[in-house]
């Protein structure tokens, strides 16, 4: 049977066919018949590529040649593909030798070649040996137009990425080439799409400049643009503190990337040499702006550096981007402010047109949900809109109580818009105290009567215990007494959170401290209870059954380990919202200018270093 019969090459342009030659119904019929034969017949093929099983698949193609360039799945799949996709590189060398580079061109439904199902696995060298066999593979597109260069780069595969670039990018349209210039930016491949622009800058200058102004939007947009996470996983910034020298290295050259690119789509739209104002339109005022919402402050920081009047750019509402920071909760961005010195004075004071709200005002505006759900909880999610609505501190002192169009002051905005978070807040530190307060009464309750029935009994002559001098019953009584002790400061922990007023101070520092604080003891006095408990275990039963204390010792260990991993993020968001809370707003970072300065000192120590090594083989 034909292969092409099956799969039509993608020089023939399809897997599909074509209007003018539409089959009959009766013909489709055939053709879906002929396509379940040839899938039941080759199912072992396919299982062998799945599993990358040379030796069987070996012994059925010796008997079934044909099937090797066969479609085996409902996608339409060869063997070749599915082995790409599955990283068997053996396998894919193997098959090759029994292929013809025409064979090479066949496409699944979606029209991926096998080098295309190469490059969403990112394996570099089944790619090679594929364009060895046949070049054609680089330049043919699937149903959407693109190319395998395009799929790799879309699935962030950035080592084939790179292998494929050289190879394809002359091959490109105008329109394959902007799809690859903004699957780069989503993917962070920076030094790639720096490269695209280069290769062909009317990219960015081509008339008007929109595919420029295209890929300046994507960028801005970008939420997290290079390691600006708020709240990184706790194992993952562990992971950066142990290996912090590569993690700073790699941080470095992205960002560096990423500012040369800013820069040179930013200044082959607008013209740096004239001022600001002349030539910037609605369009770039949306996109800065945009940038200021997400939280992009690498972008700003960029295009600040081209025309540092950027930070003064009103948007039709004159708003500032302070302001959109302030509105959307975006610190990172509005920490900048800290930056310009006594001009910040200034920008405190700009009022938007329709309201003549103020900084202040903006602070006391609800956070949009997504900015309030980045902590978990209405108490922490009120502590930290308390927070925001202390940049009173840099709002002139005239305009801390100043009425807008509605006469209404900042802080009686702040209270009208946060009533009902402030009740939900003030309702889930409730239950939470009353939760966490019933546990700890009764692991109280259970550790204290332990106190006075000690195991093993009492000795009749002497009143003491029998086990005295046993080591595990001193175990089993310092931990009783941790458990008692911790057990009791916990329920008066939580007891103070009951009877609090909920004030705004107390939202702040006082009750998210009493929670930590309470569940830490509440923690220790469960550990302890349980530590007592395995204690008297092997106090009991160490001589009759050793096994049991073992067991018990297990069981006893799982409430623990469970009790951690409910409440962590808890604790962990409580922790941090209490006591990082005083570092978000960090007025001493000095990113605006410093880093583009270290980078021209880090490049002039690499050339000076060049020269003394030259002057050393001189000498």
């Amino acid at each position: 049977m034909s292969s092409t019969s099956e799969i039509s090459p993608a020089s023939n342009n399809s897997t599909g066919t074509s209007k003018e030659n539409s089959p009959s119904p009766n013909e489709d019929l055939e053709r879906e018949k002929r396509l379940l034969r040839n899938r039941a017949k080759c199912a072992p093929l396919l299982q062998a590529a799945i599993k990358a099983d040379w030796p069987a698949a070996k012994k059925f193609l010796q008997e079934n040649l044909d099937c090797v360039r066969l479609p085996i799945t409902r996608e339409n799949a060869t063997a070749l593909h599915i082995a790409a996709a599955a990283h068997h590189t053996t396998f894919v060398k193997e098959l090759l030798e029994l292929m013809m580079p025409k064979d090479l061109e066949l496409e699944t439904s979606h029209g991926y070649t096998a080098l295309h199902s190469a490059a969403q696995s990112g394996n570099v060298d089944i790619a090679e040996q594929l364009v060895g066999k046949n070049k054609k593979l680089l330049s043919i597109p699937n149903k959407d137009k693109e190319m395998p260069l395009h799929v790799a780069a879309f699935l962030g595969q950035k080592k084939m990425v790179s292998h494929l670039f050289s190879k394809t990018f002359t091959e490109l349209d105008r329109v394959q080439r902007i799809r690859l210039l903004h699957y780069t930016i989503c993917t962070d491949m920076y030094d790639i799409a720096l490269k695209i622009v280069k290769e062909d800058i009317e990219l960015a200058t081509d008339g008007d400049g929109t595919y420029g102004r295209k890929a300046l939007e994507v960028l801005a947009k970008k939420t997290f643009a290079i390691g600006s996470e708020s709240r990184p996983s706790f194992w993952k910034s562990r992971l950066n503190s142990w290996f912090k020298g590569v993690h700073n290295k790699a941080l470095t050259k992205t960002r560096g990337d990423y500012h040369d690119l800013v820069d040179e789509l930013w200044k082959s739209v607008h013209n740096p040499e004239k001022p600001l104002p002349s030539n910037l339109d609605d369009y770039d005022v949306t996109v800065i702006f945009k940038a200021a919402e997400v939280g992009n402050v690498e972008f700003l920081i960029a295009v600040a550096r081209c025309y540092p009047d950027l930070l003064w750019q009103q948007d039709k509402k004159k708003m500032s981007i302070f302001h959109i920071a302030v509105l959307y909760r975006q610190e990172s961005v509005f920490n900048l402010i800290y930056e310009i010195g006594g001009n910040k004075d200034s920008l405190a004071t700009y009022e938007t047109s329709d309201k003549k709200d103020n900084m202040l005002h903006l602070a006391g505006q609800l956070a949009p949900l997504h900015r309030l759900n980045i902590v978990s909880g209405p108490a922490l999610q009120m502590q930290r809109e308390f927070l925001w609505f202390k940049t009173e501190k840099i709002i002139p002192r005239l305009y801390v109580n100043k009425l807008n169009v509605d006469k209404k002051t900042p802080k009686e905005v702040f209270i009208e818009t946060h009533s009902g978070l402030q009740k939900e807040g003030e309702k889930w530190m409730r239950n939470t105290a009353n939760y966490c307060m019933l546990v700890a009464t009764l692991i109280a309750t259970v550790v204290f009567a332990t106190t006075f029935t000690v195991p093993g009994g009492n000795n009749q002559d002497t009143d003491n215990p029998i086990l005295l001098k046993s080591n595990w019953f001193n175990v089993f009584f310092i931990s009783d007494a941790i458990a008692l002790c911790f057990s009791s400061m916990s329920i008066v922990i939580f007891l103070s959170i009951l009877t609090s007023r909920y004030t705004e101070e107390e939202f702040l520092k006082s009750l998210p401290s009493k929670l930590v604080f309470g569940l830490a003891t509440l923690f220790i006095s469960m550990a302890g209870m349980m530590v007592a408990f395995s204690a008297t275990c092997f106090l009991v039963y160490k001589s009759a059954k050793a096994w049991a204390p073992i067991v018990v010792i297990t069981l006893a260990s799982i409430p623990i380990i469970w009790f951690v991993l409910l409440h962590r993020k808890l604790w962990v968001d409580t922790f941090l919202s209490t006591y990082n809370s005083r570092f978000l707003f960090r007025p001493n970072q000095h990113k605006l200018f410093q880093q583009k300065m270290q980078g021209k000192q880090d490049e002039e120590k690499i050339n000076r270093g060049s020269s003394d090594l030259e002057r050393g083989k001189v000498k």
